[in-house]
């Protein structure tokens, strides 16, 4: 599927088939929910359609198919995340599931591991998200046509499953692919003048967060009621799961009884992997804090490296008269800054409670590029509404916010630099170069990859998709 890429002209003339946009799409995007008005009240003939008309046997790659309603979810899924679907053909799609499918069967011929736990969690949090859009279980049934929650569950499970394995492979194969300096200034000069990439408008953010803490008093009533359930669970047999499931805060494992499959180099805190690893089968552990809140845990089983836990989270609230006060001290800050008593990057350093940002004056790093840029145009749609209107060295009025686990902090923000949209310059523009000149290396090693691929890989494509003009040879003769 040929895609548009914001960042470059240049780069819609390279874009191959991989995958969507190459981009690796997430199993969050697979599963699409228009808005509810839309999805509820006012479904259009053309979905409706396409939802009742019997299902067909598009393609088949190894052991998976493609089926014409696959074709449509993508159509839907690409328009979701706002895409023009205007000239984008069947034809183009059916490429892209294609690829999927041959990715997913060699992962499984490779034997690429995939965390089902992990999975599970995704497909819970995936049920709570359509709840909230659609009211209730019920109507989540109605709206997918499934006449029960544990079929849907797991046909998102195997979904999910799929698509991950999927990712994982195409990460596989382009792993190991680097280019050198003289590769990248190679790629630049390869490209006309006429056809020199443009960078869109770049800007560099600088925040300080202000993180409300709870009372003493507040903290200590979390504290003596995690004990009392731990006392509650050994000394009278009461089940951990259950209370996980009537009290914690943790909406990742709360409907699971709190369950998690951990291994001592998965993304936990490490406080929590240190209490899940000091623990024998059964054992409870003292309440401790990590930066989520307060926790107690219990090990189920062990096996090998890895280790089946269930934990508890209260978090501590802070009164909205503690909220008022932090507030009060983060327009405080900035009014010292707009007045010229202090530098942003020193405020960020003496005051944010952001120790990622505040060593480094409160600077965002573009995860993605790992500089300072970032592209106005594919910031996060909170992050772009917070500095879109805000001019070079300019402070913007007090944010407030909410972290993962729904508890409020503040923030302010700058705009510390501002690169308007140029013509891409070698030396000046070298990173970005670098990234489309690895971009291509990838992509040819993408292509390769499924040319050789495809001839080992049983592959049949039914009518009216045979003539398809398709990026690879999946028409074997």
């Amino acid at each position: 599927m040929h895609c548009k890429q914001k960042t470059t002209q240049f780069l819609n003339k390279t874009a191959l088939y991989v995958g969507f946009c190459f981009g690796f799409s997430t199993f969050a995007q697979e599963i699409v929910i228009e808005s509810p008005n839309e999805a509820v009240e006012e479904k259009n003939e053309e979905t409706q359609t396409a939802r009742q008309k019997v299902d067909g046997i598009v393609a088949v790659v190894g052991d998976f198919i493609v089926l014409d309603s696959d074709v449509d979810k993508a159509y839907i899924d690409l328009k979701n995340q706002g895409v023009s679907i205007a000239e984008i053909s069947r034809c183009e799609l059916v490429g892209s599931l294609l690829e999927t499918k041959l990715y997913t069967h060699h992962a499984i011929q490779d034997s690429i591991p995939v965390s089902d736990q992990q999975i599970q969690q995704q497909v819970e949090q995936q049920l709570d998200y359509m709840k909230k859009q659609l009211g209730n279980e019920e109507k989540v049934l109605k709206f997918y046509r499934k006449d029960n929650i544990v079929d849907f569950k797991k046909e998102l499970f195997d979904l999910g499953k799929n698509q991950r394995l999927s990712q994982l492979m195409q990460q596989k194969v382009v792993e190991e692919v680097a280019v050198t300096p003289d590769e990248v200034k190679q790629f630049f000069n390869t490209i006309p003048e006429s056809e020199r990439p443009l960078i869109d408008t770049e800007i560099e953010i600088s925040q300080i967060v202000i993180k409300p803490q709870p009372s003493a008093a507040e903290i200590k009533a979390t504290v003596d009621r995690l004990n009392q359930f731990r006392t509650d669970v050994l000394e009278n047999g009461a089940s951990f799961a259950t209370k996980a499931v009537l009290y914690s805060q943790d909406p990742g494992s709360r409907s699971n009884g709190g369950k998690y499959t951990i291994s001592r180099t998965d993304p936990f805190a490490k406080e929590f992997k240190d209490a899940a690893f000091s623990l024998q089968v059964g054992e409870v552990s003292k309440p401790f804090k990590t930066d989520f809140g307060h926790h107690i845990v219990t090990v189920d089983k062990i096996k090998g490296q890895q280790v089946d836990v269930r934990h508890i989270l209260l978090i501590p609230e802070v009164s909205s008269k503690d909220l008022e006060k932090y507030e009060n001290h983060a327009d405080s800050i900035r009014t010292r800054i707009t007045s010229g008593k202090i530098k942003f990057e020193d405020a960020a350093k003496l005051y944010s409670d952001e120790k990622e940002t505040r060593s480094d004056g409160g600077k965002l790093i573009n995860p993605v590029t790992q500089d300072t840029r970032f592209e106005l145009t594919k910031i996060d749609p909170i992050l772009y509404g917070q500095v879109s209107n805000l001019k070079e060295g300019e402070v913007s009025n007090i944010i407030e916010d909410r972290n993962r686990t729904g508890g409020k902090f503040f923030k302010i923000v700058t705009v510390s630099k501002k690169y308007p949209e140029h013509e891409a310059n070698y030396a000046k523009d070298y990173l970005k170069i670098k990234e489309l000149a690895l971009k291509q290396k990838q992509l040819k090693a993408v292509k390769k990859w499924q040319d050789e691929k495809i001839v080992d890989t049983y592959v049949k494509i039914n009518e009216p998709y045979l003539n398809c003009d398709y990026n690879s040879d999946w028409v074997k003769k």
